[in-house]
């Protein structure tokens, strides 16, 4: 096939989220410099990861899964006031469910906290703060729930740059309540939990002008006879029940990581904070842009459609392959340069390490799945893709109850990986077994080719991990990346 075009995307996408994510990185430098991986940081990421749980739910997860595809096939076979009218009654409806769901979350704050990490309820100042900050980050998930409705539609018609652009406006915002705001309040979480909610406002209103451009721009209304919801709807109920069930795995490893030693939550923060840059600046592109174009694919019944997913998993391997040997040989240099400032330790770093060496491994599955579930929901399947989540969740939850206590946070990462690995090679068989993955030729050379340079990387790599600078004179063992006094 001509990967042109679906590259160009993949690439402005990508190129967008960069920004968004080297943004991120500068937030997270600020924040580890502000909380350090100590209590404070432990309440607010968990305030923060609750909505972000339920924004996997109702935003970029089960409902743009659904939504995608069906408007794919509005688009393709009704006339553009059909589409218009599908466009608003699926945001009025969904308005209304975050809004029930918020209001909920806000008044059960003090339920919520004690059922995602219980054991914060040990340290009573801890838990009311969490309580405290969750109370003010809920009401985010309504707005980048929307936001996920809109960069739905914008990415249906083509139009890939705003909504992979959005995610840079809560970045800024939460730097600019962090370095402006935080330091003249005794909880300088507050000032950067009301930085997350104006962020999802800020995001929010961006995409309105894109909105109007390509025709979307509607009031929402709750008509409840419009087909296109009901099938909506339909495909959405095995996609909700399996996001629901990984939330379930999600919310399992927060407990775990609550009860399971001081600061774990902290330390899988950050280290998940550098292995989602491989994966949201090239695993959320390639999803983004495979999807809609599966789903015209499929739409339109053409031959195209294996091609396409072919290109998509070799990009998929010449992008996750030399992320992972990158990032489980410079896991502790990585977090020393980027978070070792103000209350963030070496003993952190040296932590965190432990828990993205886990995390690393995950990082070529993870990619691939999101290549992999989208032609299924290309399809309209939503069951598949869900029964294989459910199977990866069970493993991921016994991986991690036999090795949270021992490994702490390695052991939580390493059940996260293995998972992954699990949930994408159960697709990749049951897409061969359909007829609907056809590998095109060439995969051996490809493979040698690209494992090779894997492999070159990865030995000059750990040559100069190991080079001391001029005047070093420590003994670690790990150059002076291990040095205590770095």
């Amino acid at each position: 096939m001509s990967g042109h075009h679906p590259l160009r995307s993949v690439l402005k996408v990508g190129s967008n989220t960069m920004v968004s994510r080297l943004l991120g990185f500068a937030r997270d430098v600020i924040l580890a410099r502000l909380f350090g991986a100590g209590e404070m940081a432990d309440a607010f990421f968990v305030a923060f990861r609750v909505p972000n749980l339920f924004r996997r739910l109702f935003g970029e997860g089960a409902f743009s899964q659904s939504f995608i595809p069906v408007l794919g096939e509005y688009r393709a076979t009704r006339p553009a006031s059909e589409v218009r009218a599908f466009v608003a009654d699926v945001a009025g409806w969904l308005a209304l469910a975050l809004a029930i769901v918020t209001i909920v979350g806000m008044l059960g704050a003090s339920a919520v906290v004690y059922a995602i990490a219980p054991g914060f309820a040990d340290n009573p100042d801890k838990f009311h703060l969490t309580v405290e900050l969750l109370r003010i980050t809920f009401p985010y998930l309504f707005f980048i729930s929307l936001v996920a409705l809109a960069g739905g539609v914008l990415n249906t018609y083509g139009h890939f740059t705003v909504p992979a652009f959005t995610p840079v406006f809560l970045n800024l915002s939460i730097i600019a309540a962090a370095v402006f705001w935080a330091p003249h309040l005794q909880q300088p979480a507050i000032a950067v939990a009301w930085g997350v909610l104006i962020g999802g406002v800020a995001q929010l209103l961006f995409q309105l002008p894109a909105l109007r451009r390509v025709g979307h721009l509607h009031w929402p209304r709750l008509r409840r006879r419009d087909p296109g919801v009901r099938q909506l709807l339909r495909l959405m109920g095995p996609a909700a029940f399996g996001a629901s069930v990984a939330q379930i795995n999600l919310f399992l490893n927060t407990i775990l990581a609550s009860l399971v030693g001081a600061n774990v939550v902290s330390y899988l923060y950050y280290s998940d904070r550098l292995v989602e840059f491989p994966l949201g600046v090239f695993g959320v592109a390639l999803g983004t842009v495979v999807l809609p174009l599966l789903s015209r694919q499929a739409a339109e019944r053409s031959p195209r459609f294996p091609q396409t997913l072919d290109w998509a998993l070799r990009l998929t391997w010449l992008i996750g392959l030399p992320a992972t040997v990158g990032l489980l040989i410079l896991a502790q240099p990585l977090l020393i340069s980027l978070f070792r400032y103000g209350a963030y330790t070496a003993e952190d770093a040296r932590q965190s390490a432990l828990s993205l060496t886990g995390y690393g491994l995950g990082i070529l599955p993870i990619i691939a799945a999101r290549v992999l579930a989208p032609a299924f929901y290309a399809h309209q399947n939503t069951r598949t893709p869900v029964r294989f989540a459910m199977i990866s969740v069970a493993v991921n939850m016994g991986i991690s109850l036999i090795l949270a206590w021992p490994l702490q946070q390695l052991g939580l990462a390493l059940a996260t990986s293995t998972a992954a690995l699990v949930n994408a090679l159960m697709l990749w068989r049951r897409l061969r077994h359909d007829g609907i993955f056809q590998a095109q030729p060439g995969w051996r050379v490809f493979l040698l080719k690209t494992g090779g340079l894997a492999l070159l990387m990865g030995i000059v790599l750990l040559y100069l991990r190991g080079t001391r600078p001029s005047g070093c004179r420590c003994h670690s063992g790990n150059g002076c990346y291990g040095c205590s006094a770095w």
